[in-house]
């Protein structure tokens, strides 16, 4: 079942969902979903002289990306064919039985903009801010104002809640993050990680 704006509210009031801060609920709570905003930290991905990305090298995605925040009053300028990792302004805390999909606002969408390529899923037990992977699909730069609504999050209720929610117990390398985070790829078991 996916959450409507009554189910938002309750779960909000109760607490057990949190999205902090949420300045303008009138505004940020749609008919079945939450407005996140953008916020002002963008990590950058710099033309390098490597001839790839070693997904289980961290040293090298460290390399590859430079932090910018934009001012006070600032805006960022997503040029096309641009991938930037950005943040939204608002934390949140997803309870165990609920699953949050991120997905973009249509009238950004309507300019070229995309708001995740791969990564549109907070699972249950996920805190912190989410990192956006912004793109501009389009043919003319478009001005990116942090504060302005930029995502939106939709609910879905799990039939029971996860038994081994996202967390610290499962190891999990993105809970609690704040800002843009690059990938942690290298953590995986796969590449020798333990997750």
């Amino acid at each position: 079942m996916i959450l409507s704006d009554v189910d938002i509210l309750r779960r909000l009031e109760d607490g057990d969902l949190v999205v902090e801060p949420l300045d303008d609920p009138d505004i940020q709570i749609q008919p079945a979903s939450v407005d996140l905003r953008l916020g002002r930290e963008f990590l950058e991905f710099q033309h390098a002289n490597i001839p790839c990305i070693h997904p289980n090298a961290e040293a090298e995605v460290d390399d590859y990306v430079e932090l910018t925040e934009v001012e006070a009053g600032g805006e960022y300028i997503l040029h096309p064919g641009d991938f930037v990792l950005g943040t939204t302004h608002e934390r949140v805390e997803i309870p165990d039985d609920l699953i949050a999909h991120v997905e973009g606002r249509s009238s950004l969408g309507r300019l070229a903009i995309v708001v995740h390529a791969t990564a549109g899923l907070a699972d249950p037990g996920y805190k912190g801010q989410i990192t956006l992977e912004l793109s501009n699909l389009g043919t003319a730069p478009v001005a990116l104002t942090p504060g302005m609504r930029i995502s939106q999050l939709t609910f879905t209720e799990l039939k029971t809640p996860a038994d081994r929610p996202y967390g610290a117990e499962r190891g999990s390398k993105y809970q609690d993050q704040s800002g843009p985070q690059a990938s942690k790829i290298q953590g995986d078991r796969e590449f020798g990680g333990d997750q």
